[in-house]
C-alpha cells in the first residue's frame, strides 16, 4: 500500500493517504484549467476514506458539465487547490498532484476532456485519451 503525503503552498493544510491510487489522470476540462490556473490538472484518484488532513479547508461547489457537482477544496490562507470530491462518486477523492511531497513516481495513465485542451498543448497519443470523461 502506498503512503501519499502532501501540503498546500503555505503548509497550513497537510494530508496523508494510505492507499494505492485508483488512477492518475491528466484533466483538460475548463474548470480544472481555471482552478489550477494552468493548461491542465494532474490528479490522483484515491479512496475517500484513506485520506486524513490537518488544518482547515475551504470548499467551493462547482457544477460539472454532466450536471453533477464537484466540491473543490483548497487552503483558505494561500489558495492552493488540494482536493476535488465528485458528487457522482463520493467514495473517491481527487488529489491535485502538484501538492504531493514526492512526485517521483507520478505517471498519468490517461487524459480526459481532450476536447477542451488548449490549442498549444500537444497531447500524448501513446496515452489513452478521451474526448470528454472516462466512459462508464
Amino acid at each position: 500500500m502506498t503512503q501519499i503525503a502532501g501540503r498546500c503552498l503555505c503548509g497550513a493544510v497537510t494530508y496523508q493517504a494510505e492507499a494505492d491510487p485508483v488512477a492518475t489522470l491528466v484533466c483538460h476540462c475548463k474548470n480544472c484549467q481555471r482552478q489550477a490556473g494552468a493548461a491542465f490538472s494532474i490528479n490522483l484518484v484515491v479512496p475517500s476514506d484513506s485520506i486524513s488532513t490537518t488544518g482547515t479547508l475551504k470548499t467551493f461547489t462547482d457544477q460539472a458539465d454532466s450536471g453533477n457537482t464537484v466540491d473543490r477544496q483548497f487552503c483558505p490562507a494561500c489558495g492552493s487547490p488540494l482536493f476535488s470530491k465528485p458528487s457522482a462518486n463520493p467514495a473517491l477523492t481527487i488529489i491535485k498532484a502538484g501538492t504531493l511531497d514526492d512526485t517521483s513516481g507520478l505517471k498519468p495513465g490517461a487524459q480526459l476532456w481532450c476536447d477542451s485542451a488548449q490549442d498549444w498543448v500537444q497531447l500524448d497519443h501513446a496515452m489513452p485519451s478521451f474526448r470528454q470523461n472516462l466512459p462508464g
